[in-house]
């Protein structure tokens, strides 16, 4: 667990970066800091390692002040990743990721297992072992930078905005593997944001800073869309909170039918709608209309598909990207168990909107 107390940063000339913060952050959770500009949710990270010293106040690691440990060795127990990376661009992704296992005097063949292991963990090819960082996309260095601030097994991982530089596309990517790669670790992740939507999507707790260094409230996504403590919260979460609230909850049951034909099976006859086609196991291969064929999968029509415990955010996103509202819901193993359109979800947005 790290700890806050009355943690405080004043700079020479006066300016206040951080106001008293207190709070906990819990062991084995993804707490995320996030502000606009200026708030002094980065400071308050680097006050964790020492890369900034507080004013005044106590931060602890399980009970340890950090100001008791010397800075390398603080450092050595804390991954850190950062904007684009930070590798060292003389030294292949193999000898990056080796970096710290091998400051903390583990052997050569134990850094290169362990860092071996770690490109199959951040979903990097083992062939990339031995290439530079200059070789990489931007999204691939970040990758090594996490496995690189892995290399360790640290307790505590620090994160400062390290998909802000990158595309749309392959920040969103990272975010989802992040997020099921966070649980698995086990690590305590402190990490910074100026996104919202990304807060929501990895943190477990949510602390929202306000200018002027002040914490205007700690708690998990849910609580933080569904209660926000204060006007600023309100008007920075964004007015479309109750949307982004959706993620929260399940998609229920109560899905319209849908036709349903066998990989082959002649077409003539179908609806206008059409129906999903599916292998012998019921599972689903693609959307045909009536008179296309329906015996080659490649060539099969898509629309969006959904799954049994996917979110209402999600459903709701497929819903409306469906050129005619509809989307095929699947069950665990692929096979169509009905689809869902926006009279199936309406029942359901109304019970949400009415619970308390």
């Amino acid at each position: 667990m790290i700890t806050f107390e009355a943690v405080e940063k004043r700079y020479p000339d006066g300016t206040l970066a951080v106001e008293s913060l207190s709070l906990e952050l819990p062991t084995g959770q993804t707490t995320v800091f996030v502000g606009p500009s200026g708030c002094g949710k980065t400071t308050s990270l680097r006050m964790i390692n020492r890369m900034i010293e507080p004013t005044s106040g106590r931060i602890t690691i399980d009970g340890v002040d950090v100001t008791g440990l010397k800075k390398a060795e603080l450092r050595r127990g804390i991954g850190y990743v950062i904007q684009n990376a930070g590798l060292f661009p003389h030294r292949t992704v193999l000898q990056n990721i080796m970096t710290v296992p091998k400051l903390n005097g583990v052997s050569a063949a134990q850094a290169k297992d362990r860092a071996r292991e770690l490109l199959d963990t951040v979903g990097l090819p083992q062939e990339f072992a031995s290439r530079f960082p200059t070789q990489l996309s931007g999204g691939q260095q970040q990758r090594v930078g996490v496995a690189r601030a892995l290399a360790a097994s640290p307790k505590v991982l620090l994160m400062d905005e390290p998909f802000s530089a990158l595309d749309p596309v392959v920040r969103h990517e990272l975010q989802e593997e992040f997020a099921k790669l966070g649980p698995e670790l086990g690590t305590t992740i402190v990490f910074v944001t100026h996104d919202i939507d990304e807060a929501v999507r990895l943190g477990d707790r949510i602390a929202v800073f306000e200018k002027g260094g002040r914490l205007a409230q700690f708690s998990t996504p849910e609580e933080l869309l569904s209660a926000p403590a204060n006007d600023f919260v309100a008007g920075f979460v964004g007015k479309d909170r109750g949307y982004r609230a959706l993620s929260f909850r399940e998609l229920g049951s109560g899905l319209r039918p849908v036709a349903v034909i066998p990989l082959g099976e002649s077409t003539q006859g179908l609806g206008e709608a059409g129906a999903a086609v599916v292998d012998s196991e019921h599972r689903y291969l693609g959307w045909v209309r009536p008179g296309e064929p329906s015996d080659d999968a490649s060539e099969l029509g898509r629309r969006p598909v959904v799954r049994q415990g996917d979110s209402l955010r999600l459903a709701m996103d497929a819903v409306l990207t469906s050129p005619d509202g509809l989307a095929v819901c699947l069950d665990e193993r692929g096979a169509v168990i009905g689809g869902v359109d926006l009279g199936v979800l309406a029942p359901q947005l109304q019970q949400e909107a009415t619970t308390p």
